[in-house]
């Protein structure tokens, strides 16, 4: 990695009283976590129609919680 990302990830491994090493495997998990998690909303947004939206005031309704 660049010597700069390096000192950086140093510094906030660090901080949080972690190795370099376990700072970065849990940086890694969690890109992995996120990226994984944009792969799931983008296949849920093939199948989204927006014709089946319901106003606020409808699933109030709905739901017997009309003011």
């Amino acid at each position: 990695i660049k010597p700069a990302l390096e000192k950086d990830a140093t510094r906030w491994a660090q901080a949080s009283g972690q190795t370099l090493d376990a700072f970065v495997e849990q940086a890694i998990a969690r890109l992995i976590e996120d990226l994984e998690d944009i792969a799931a909303a983008e296949e849920a947004l093939k199948d989204y129609d927006p014709s089946t939206n319901v106003s606020l005031e409808q699933l109030r309704r709905e739901l017997g919680l009309e003011a």
